[in-house]
């Protein structure tokens, strides 16, 4: 059956559920999202730990860090609106080294640049206040930070789009992209989809998204796993919200944290460690054509040259409790290997170039009919409503739809 639409959105995690929604808040178009799984958010969006993140680690001026201040306060207004379980709980970012100083004062002028109101320095008599349990020389606290249920907040923004007239279909892999100078037409392996214009919003396929349409991404997907064990209930009094290490300047990873879930209970992690498969949630996941496509890929030996020791850290860290546990413990040394069980783990689709370089911020590409968005990382969560907002904007100005 053939269907022409205004525009195709493919992927349906938290950003294109969020664009799509924008886009028909402004304008009444015919509006078709597709998703290759059998539920909304099924990946990154689905298997991240939650948090509402308050712009505290991101450049001023960035993209990340215009969106998530934005989108943060976008966010908490949307989840009382529409009674989603939510709290606005604060978090600690701890230095348990006096090395790790001069990165958390960088932290403190960063938040504060990013207009974080109330963010504070932290002795190591006052992380007690905050967290009991949580060992460090001084901490940063910071009021903004908080905690939800992404999949939630996404079928709510399914429910919103549907209500205004958008389509969403799960069950459609796109296989096929033709672009001509009238039409695009997707494939499925049962539709075939026609619209004007075209977003992707793939995640960890927006790179074979883009290439199927016709435009070279200048960038691979490379996925990490991130790796969760879980608190035992008689445990979970040693974290109150959320306890935060100092981040490695050079990796675009956060470390090793505490989370309290909305729901209940108490997350430890994530490690982060390559992938051998783009949704390889398992150690045993492994996809061979996938594992070639990385390595032979220019920027990902460059890559491995330049973070081969904090690789082979996080490896080891994945298959070694005692390790995993001994990170934990620099922030809360009551911890014990008994304390902890395996969690779940997310997949984090990282966009390297060619260079080797591990694209910090967003990465976004236009031409005169499609949206690609090829790197969205944390805080795509938090800024959803945000990147919605530009990515929205960008169709109307750039299809020319006023």
């Amino acid at each position: 059956m053939s269907v022409q639409y205004d525009i195709i959105f493919i992927g349906g995690g938290i950003v294109g559920t969020a664009s799509a929604l924008k886009l028909l808040e402004k304008k009444n178009l015919r509006i078709l999202l597709i998703e290759a799984e059998d539920n909304l958010a099924k990946h990154q969006t689905g298997n991240n730990s939650g948090v509402i993140h308050s712009g505290l680690y991101y450049k001023p001026g960035s993209l990340k860090a215009l969106n998530c201040t934005r989108g943060r306060e976008m966010l908490y207004k949307f989840c009382e609106e529409h009674s989603i379980p939510h709290e606005r709980c604060g978090k600690i970012v701890v230095a348990t080294d006096e090395s790790e100083l001069t990165q958390l004062k960088m932290l403190e002028e960063r938040g504060i640049a990013n207009g974080l109101v109330g963010i504070k320095r932290l002795t190591k008599e006052e992380i007690k206040e905050y967290e009991p349990f949580a060992n460090g020389i001084e901490a940063l606290y910071v009021p903004q930070t908080g905690i939800v249920d992404y999949v939630s907040v996404t079928n709510k923004y399914a429910k919103l789009i549907m209500k205004n007239g958008g389509e969403i279909k799960l069950k459609s892999k796109a296989v096929s992209i033709k672009v001509n100078c009238n039409q695009i037409v997707v494939c499925t392996e049962e539709d075939e989809f026609k619209s004007k214009y075209l977003v992707n919003c793939g995640g960890l396929y927006s790179d074979k998204v883009a290439k199927m349409s016709g435009v070279n991404p200048d960038v691979k997907i490379i996925p990490f796993r991130g790796e969760y064990y879980k608190l035992k209930k008689d445990k979970q009094h040693l974290v109150k919200n959320l306890i935060y290490p100092v981040p490695d300047p050079q990796f675009p990873f956060l470390g090793v944290h505490f989370t309290r879930m909305i729901h209940g209970g108490v997350e430890a992690g994530p490690n982060a460690v390559l992938a051998f498969k783009r949704t390889g949630y398992k150690k045993s996941d492994i996809d061979i054509s996938q594992i070639t496509e990385m390595l032979l890929y220019p920027g990902f030996w460059k890559m491995a040259k330049k973070h081969y020791k904090m690789g082979w850290e996080e490896f080891k860290r994945s298959f070694s409790k005692k390790l995993f546990v001994k990170s934990l413990q620099k922030l809360i040394p009551d911890l014990t290997e008994d304390d902890i069980i395996p969690g779940g783990a997310g997949v984090r689709a990282q966009a390297l170039d060619r260079y080797g370089k591990l694209l910090d911020d967003f990465r976004i590409i236009q031409t005169d009919k499609m949206i690609h968005v090829l790197n969205a990382p944390s805080p795509a969560a938090t800024a959803s409503l945000s990147i919605g907002e530009t990515i929205s904007d960008m169709i109307i100005k750039n299809f020319k739809l006023n």
